[in-house]
């Protein structure tokens, strides 16, 4: 990545249940450390961040919910998307007051519910803003985060605005669809895709790289979460994922560790024993493909217990470490 285009805006993808939120939340904090300011905006109404920082759901406001070294600080935003419309109404047509009249009588809801693709709109609008937005000459948010959508559908999220450009020769929508297309497919900006080491998380990974790659939207790294270390040493793991492993091998450690001479439950270690290994080497194999996707790799370890802040900042320690250049620029 060249320094003269330091990544700014930062979408983070990933299947339902790859931990997306988590990611997000962890990569804002990395990008925050040594005084900088990171917006981390939500999409998707779920209040996952608020969750996350342990903080009261958040309004469709801009608030601080964490603080990095060097004082530099995590701010939040989930995006309301009544709200948003009404921002836009106000700014390109001051119309604000005719907007709530709207949204008394329903329409705006019944706009977004009809048109589904006019919410993907104003949150992508909305993103733009925040990564545009200056403040005495200088950007407010040295880096926004989004937790989008997950994989199926990030390509036509990011992708809609544009399409509603090829619909509209002038006026300000043409303008404002433009304007968040020239910053979503900019080096500025770069889709991370989160999966984890199973075999439908990293399809649709690679399908949506693919996807992204042919709407010239720009694609940043894998970024594989929860993953697991083998907890037999090399040599056992090897045996074990051929199955030599018998509850006969594993009678001396039993009875060296006081157990009684049990040989059913020695063949049921060693029945655990091999699935591990088997498993282990199934997901070994699935980091070989994730490899041959070409994008940067990281990996995040499973943590044990609940997430909770200290949480995040351990998994943002390993972000910050992958994601160097990013967080220095």
């Amino acid at each position: 990545m060249s320094p003269d285009f330091p990544v700014r805006c930062h979408v983070v993808t990933g299947k339902g249940g790859t931990g997306k939120t988590t990611v997000a939340a962890a990569l804002a904090l990395a990008l925050a450390s040594e005084g900088r300011t990171v917006l981390l905006v939500e999409c998707e109404g779920r209040q996952g961040i608020a969750q996350l920082f342990d903080t009261p759901p958040l309004p469709y406001e801009e608030r601080r919910v964490a603080v990095t070294r060097g004082g530099g600080e995590v701010r939040a935003l989930a995006i309301d998307v009544e709200e948003a419309l009404l921002e836009y109404l106000e700014m390109f047509y001051n119309l604000r007051r005719a907007g709530r009249a709207l949204r008394k009588m329903g329409a705006v809801d019944f706009a977004t519910t009809i048109a589904p693709g006019l919410r993907d709109v104003l949150i992508t609008g909305k993103v733009k803003e925040a990564v545009t937005r200056r403040k005495d000459g200088r950007r407010v948010y040295d880096a926004v985060v989004v937790d989008a959508p997950p994989t199926g559908r990030i390509t036509k999220f990011l992708n809609v605005t544009g399409e509603m450009s090829e619909l509209t020769r002038s006026g300000p929508i043409k303008t404002q669809s433009d304007g968040v297309m020239a910053v979503l497919r900019s080096p500025q900006t770069a889709v991370h895709l989160v999966t984890l080491l199973e075999d439908m998380p990293v399809q649709e990974t690679a399908d949506a790289i693919a996807e992204l790659t042919a709407a010239r939207l720009p694609v940043g790294s894998v970024i594989v979460n929860m993953a697991s270390e083998p907890v037999l040493p090399e040599a056992a793991l090897a045996r074990a994922v051929e199955g030599a492993v018998t509850g006969a091998d594993l009678a001396p450690g039993l009875a060296a560790a006081g157990l009684p001479d049990d040989p059913a439950l020695a063949e049921a270690l060693a029945a655990e024993a091999v699935e591990h290994a088997q498993r282990w080497a199934a997901q070994d194999a699935l980091r070989a493909r994730v490899e041959t996707l070409g994008r940067p790799l990281a990996e995040l370890p499973l943590l044990p217990g609940p997430m909770d802040l200290g949480c995040l900042f351990e998994l943002a320690g390993r972000l910050e470490d992958h994601l160097g250049a990013e967080v220095a620029a």
